[in-house]
């Protein structure tokens, strides 16, 4: 079935304004298994080989600050194509396909990397991962949006991290046993696995069940054409300080479990094995954050679950440069995984709430992954050279001390950042909060 296929179903009604589909619970049902199976294959399919390919490298001789190096092209890359992914999402009705598509491409350069670990290779895999791979987070989010509407989104959203976690958790598991098993050529069959998985889960998303009105956060189509790229964000002064707080946040935090990983793989002599133990404690615990994360907004406020995941990353820093010694991956990585897990709901949700009724969701989402990326980018490179200059403890150090004034900014601005739902405009613009 083509993904153009796009007027409803009979029987199916939307609610006032078109902000929510009401489906009944047994046709919502089966767009929200596939969705559920689509993130869980997602978790290994999306990003290639991951944080993996580092410490396959640093244990042949790849240095960090050669290792950080690429990881910033390749993040600039991405950061390039995102918006422009963004604003591709927010006008097609094949939402699917560019989901299908990247996931097959992913797969692709990172078998060639694994087959052919040359300095070439490397930078091209990397490149073309990184480019194709912004694609899946913003039609990932239009799909989400698309099929649950308005009203059930910040739950669906945790929905979606809840079981996108439990596939790294699984895939993980599968990588350490696969590798003791079988070698590199384990990865090579559970990637091909994973690929196939998130391809009919895509492919099972019937595209009636999709509004594509709502997925772009647009309430009513009065045949205006939206605003493009950058002129959404710049329009509003939340998703602006939004962008900057995860702008430095995102420095802050994205080498960390880069660098413990390339660390501990050389000192253990085992980066397949030794990555999936650090990377599944991060995300057996984003499993909990998307668990608590709905029932911690209800409760508290959006504002709330900003601050406790913001505040996460300083304690992080201070153990991972402070203590030394293997065990402290478990504090390090637990509070990686339910910092970054709860930020990681609460981003989208934060964006929704800020853009809706402006019919530029994707690509204003879009434009904040963007500016996250620069700092994620540019992290890279900059951890690598202090690792260089005092070793791993002082990136630790640094890059944890970094996360403070992103804590301090949202404190300030908490209320454009994270208005409540019931101020949200419902205007043809962004929400100026």
């Amino acid at each position: 079935m083509s993904d153009a296929a796009m007027p409803a179903a009979p029987g199916v009604a939307f609610r006032s304004g078109g902000t929510s589909p009401l489906l009944t619970d047994a046709r919502l049902r089966r767009p929200l298994v596939a969705l559920a199976a689509l993130n869980f294959f997602l978790a290994d399919a999306r990003d290639g080989l991951g944080p993996f390919l580092d410490a396959y490298l640093a244990t042949h001789g790849w240095s960090s600050m050669a290792l950080g190096a690429i990881a910033t092209g390749g993040g600039l890359l991405g950061m390039i194509a995102t918006p422009l992914f963004g604003a591709l999402v927010d006008g097609t009705r094949y939402k699917r396909t560019l989901v299908i598509v990247p996931v097959i491409l992913v797969t692709i350069a990172a078998l060639l990397t694994l087959r052919i670990p040359s300095v070439a290779m490397v930078i091209g895999g990397q490149g073309m991962t990184a480019v194709v791979g912004a694609v899946i987070g913003p039609a990932l989010i239009g799909l989400t949006l698309g099929v649950v509407g308005e009203a059930r989104f910040p739950d669906q959203v945790s929905r979606n991290e809840f079981w996108n976690h439990a596939g790294n958790v699984l895939s993980l598991a599968a990588i350490y046993v696969a590798t003791a098993l079988y070698g590199e050529s384990g990865i090579v069959w559970l990637m091909i696995a994973t690929a196939l998985g998130a391809v009919i889960a895509a492919a099972a998303i019937d595209p009636k069940r999709i509004d594509h009105q709502v997925a772009r956060g647009l309430a009513h189509d009065d045949g205006e054409p939206g605003p493009s790229g950058f002129t959404v964000l710049l329009r509003s002064r939340g998703l602006i300080m939004l962008a900057v707080v995860l702008l430095i946040f995102h420095f802050a935090n994205a080498p960390i479990s880069r660098l413990i990983a390339q660390q501990y793989s050389i000192e253990l002599g085992t980066p397949f094995r030794t990555t999936a133990l650090i990377t599944g404690v991060a995300q057996l615990t984003m499993i909990g954050a998307a668990v608590l994360a709905p029932l911690l907004i209800r409760r508290f406020g959006l504002a709330a679950v900003f601050v406790i995941g913001l505040a996460a990353l300083p304690l992080r820093g201070a153990i991972a440069g402070g203590l030394t010694g293997f065990w402290t991956v478990y504090p390090v990585q637990f509070l990686d995984g339910f910092g970054a897990g709860l930020l990681g709901i609460v981003t989208p949700v934060a964006a929704e709430r800020i853009l809706s009724g402006s019919g530029r969701f994707n690509v204003g989402l879009a434009a904040v992954m963007t500016v996250q990326g620069i700092g994620a980018s540019l992290s890279n490179i900059v951890a690598g050279w202090l690792v260089a200059q005092g070793g791993y403890g002082l990136a630790y150090w640094i890059h944890g001390m970094v996360a403070v004034p992103a804590l301090v900014l949202f404190v300030i601005c908490r209320h454009s950042i994270a208005p409540p739902r019931a101020t949200i405009q419902r205007s043809g613009n962004p929400a100026d909060t």
